[in-house]
This record gives structure tokens, C-alpha cells and sequence, in this order.
């Protein structure tokens, strides 16, 4: 065996022991922890970002776009954000120990629904650092362990976070191995977290881009929680208002082009096309996005490029949109269950009837009226934070916040009774 998987199994047996401590202590402490480690990351600033300048250095040597840099640059502004997330996670009611349901049969049990912690975590991401502090902050409120593996271009950052995080921890009286971050670059051990490691990973959860996403989804010994892609929609009914449209439109791609809740298609009725879709595109090709349509919407969009079969199923992740008329609701539905990953997508109508159908009938982890897919974020839903979207129909759905990092057990009370 090799040295590698000698110290991953270790982190992994370290790991178990400390969930059922961290799964054992009372909320109070968690919350302690958590409101320790928002003021640790505000006080180790400047550690961190000293840390975060020897990542931007080699990335800039390795020849990184600044695209990519931007997303592994911090700044105090954004050190700041991570604490206050953090502090807002710390506010959050503990999921632990709430009764989902309680009810008592015809043979007199007294039957309860609680939640408990799902037990050890393995994050996988990529690029931010950010990342690091909220996946420790979610963990430690649900009350899992989690071994953390970040992208090997933010090593440093991640490490500097982690040691806040580890003495947040101590400093709350919880095992600071309940959050360990893997500290080595070797990509072997992306494999080695992926087996399972004997058994003491209970759920791994991928964020980042398709290939790291599908690879997880590929090679995991343990169960996935995580999306492929996010390919979500923006259908303009033809009952849509159409200053309503347009602002929602242009923020729901372009407020942040790179982000798995930006629309990436916009579906159009025929019936309204002529009077929504001009004035919708200009905003568009204003703010420098690239339109790629379908023959109906380019006869209305001089200057709209083809669209070819495969952009009905590109995630672009750039300010590109592809635009398509369809003949009605149903034949945005039937667009979206062809092409679409089960992220998000939105209606924009002023139709009451349509909206309530579009919502029943689409199949998606989240469905918008009259709002940009860009709220497809745990911490616009009040969860605090996510530690990411989830498309699986099992467990977790849509964003993945403290609470959806929980499972249940059920407690049952009697008064002697045995079965006949």
C-alpha cells in the first residue's frame, strides 16, 4: 500500500470518530464554533490573503486566464463576505434532533421523524477558496464531518481557511478533525476519497465544473449528491408584461454569465414573439451578449446568429443565449424535459393559470415565476449558504443547505407492546 492511501485512510477513520463527537454535542456548541470561526476569518485576513497571493503567483505562472484568477482571487471585501456568510450559517435554526412528523398507529406506538446528521462528507471543488469556509460552516451546522479536497491552484487559501476553521472548532470544545482539508496537491487522492475509503464516507459531493462533476458521478464508490450541468431556461409566455421581461431577462443571463443558475435558453411563444422578443434581444446585444436563435427568432432579430443543434444543449457559461420560438406553454415544457439538466427554469407571464401550470408540470429541482433563475442560491433562499445545487430526484433537491445535509431516523415509543 502506498503511503497516499495510508494517510487518506487514516483522515477517513478520523473523520467517523469525530462525526459521531460532533453528531453528539449540543447545538449550542456548534453554533459557538461557528460564530468563532466568522470572527477568526475576519482577524486572519491578512494571513490569508498573503496565502492567496502565492496561489495567484502560480497560477499566473502556470499560464491561468484572469478569468479563472478572478475566481480564485480573495480581497478583504471578500474575506469579509466569507465571515459574514459564515455568521449567517451561525444563525440558522440546528436541524438536529427536529421532529419532522409524529403520530401513533392503531397498535399505540408513539412513532417521531427526526432529523440527524448524514454522517462524513467528501467535498470536491474547485478554484474558490470561499468554498472552503462555507462547506466547513454547513458541515459543522448539520453536524457532519467532511474531508474537504479543493483544486490544487487554491491550496494555500484552503489551507489558511482551514486552520481558522480547525481552531473555531478546538476553541468550541469539538474535535478539530471534523473538518480536515486533504493538504496535498497529488491528484491520487481525488481516486482514493472517491473509494469510499473503507466505508467512512457516507456522501460526496462534487463542486465544480462537468468534468470534475462527471468524473465523481463516474468513479464514486459512495453516493453523489451534485449537478452535470446546469442548462436552465427562461420562457416568455406570450401573456408576459413586457418591462417585466426584459429586466428579468437581461439579469437572469447576464448578471453573472459563469454561474450554474444563469438561463442559457430562451424560449419564446410565437403569439407574443413579435412584440417581446425585439425589445428583449436588444437589451441583450447591449449589455455584449451573443444571440444564436432558430430561423422564426432571427426572421425578428436582425444580427441573431444561427443556432445549431447542439447549443439547445451547451451550458455556455459566457454571455452567449440561445433563443427559440416555440408554439406554446406546452411547447416550452416539451423543449425543456428534451434539452434541460433539472436545474432551473422560469416562467415570465402575467397569466396566473399558465404560471401554476408551467409549475406543476415542469420537472426541474426549481421553478421560477416572474424571476430571474440567478435565485437559484441557497443563501437567496434564507438557507445561509449552499455547499451547492443538487438535480437528484433522491434526497436533496435544488440548493443544498444545512438542514439538506441532514437524513432522519425514527424514534419509536411504547408501553410494552409486542407483536402478535
Amino acid at each position: 500500500m502506498s503511503d497516499l492511501h495510508d494517510r487518506m485512510l487514516d483522515i477517513g477513520r478520523r473523520a467517523r470518530a469525530a462525526a459521531h463527537a460532533l453528531a453528539q454535542a449540543p447545538a449550542q456548541a456548534r453554533t459557538e464554533a461557528l460564530t468563532a470561526l466568522s470572527r477568526g476569518l475576519a482577524e486572519a485576513q491578512d494571513a490569508i490573503l498573503a496565502a492567496n497571493a502565492r496561489d495567484i503567483a502560480a497560477a499566473r505562472d502556470a499560464g491561468l486566464s484572469e478569468a479563472l484568477i478572478d475566481r480564485l482571487a480573495l480581497t478583504p471585501a471578500r474575506v469579509q463576505a466569507m465571515a459574514e456568510a459564515v455568521a449567517t450559517i451561525a444563525d440558522v435554526a440546528d436541524p438536529l434532533g427536529a421532529e419532522l412528523a409524529r403520530w401513533t398507529p392503531a397498535n399505540g406506538l408513539d412513532i417521531a421523524r427526526v432529523r440527524t446528521p448524514i454522517g462524513v462528507l467528501g467535498v470536491i471543488y474547485e478554484s474558490r477558496p470561499n468554498v472552503t469556509a462555507d462547506a466547513a460552516a454547513l458541515c459543522i451546522r448539520s453536524g457532519n464531518a467532511a474531508i474537504l479536497r479543493c483544486g490544487s491552484d487554491c491550496l494555500q487559501s484552503s489551507l489558511a481557511i482551514a486552520q481558522v476553521v480547525g481552531q473555531a472548532l478546538s476553541a468550541a470544545g469539538l474535535p478539530a478533525d471534523a473538518i480536515q482539508l486533504i493538504a496535498t496537491p497529488d491528484r491520487a487522492a481525488v481516486g482514493h476519497l472517491l473509494s469510499g475509503l473503507e466505508g467512512t464516507v457516507d456522501l460526496l459531493i462534487p463542486r465544480g465544473g462537468k468534468s470534475l462533476v462527471a468524473r465523481v458521478q463516474a468513479e464514486a464508490r459512495a453516493p453523489v449528491l451534485g449537478h452535470l450541468e446546469g442548462l436552465c431556461h427562461t420562457y416568455l409566455h406570450q401573456g408576459a408584461d413586457l418591462d417585466v421581461a426584459r429586466q428579468v431577462v437581461l439579469n437572469a443571463k447576464m448578471r453573472r454569465v459563469s454561474v450554474c443558475g444563469a438561463t442559457e435558453t430562451l424560449l419564446v411563444d410565437r403569439a407574443g414573439a413579435e412584440r417581446l422578443l425585439p425589445p428583449v434581444a436588444a437589451d441583450l446585444m447591449a449589455a455584449g451578449c451573443e444571440l444564436r436563435g432558430d430561423p422564426a427568432a432571427r426572421a425578428l432579430v436582425p444580427g441573431m446568429a444561427e443556432a445549431t443543434e447542439a447549443d439547445w444543449t451547451t451550458e455556455y457559461l459566457a454571455p452567449i443565449l440561445s433563443v427559440r420560438i416555440v408554439e406554446d406553454l406546452n411547447g416550452a415544457v416539451d423543449h425543456i424535459r428534451r434539452h434541460g439538466s433539472g436545474h432551473t427554469e422560469a416562467i415570465i407571464t402575467a397569466d396566473a393559470d399558465a404560471a401554476e401550470r408551467f409549475a406543476a408540470v415542469v420537472d426541474s429541482a426549481i421553478v421560477l415565476v416572474n424571476a430571474s433563475t440567478q435565485f437559484a442560491d441557497g443563501g437567496e433562499f434564507g438557507f445561509g449558504g449552499e455547499i451547492g445545487i443538487s438535480t437528484s430526484r433522491l434526497h436533496a433537491r435544488g440548493p443544498v443547505g444545512a438542514e439538506q445535509l441532514t437524513t432522519y431516523k425514527y424514534v419509536v415509543r411504547g408501553q410494552g407492546q409486542t407483536r402478535p
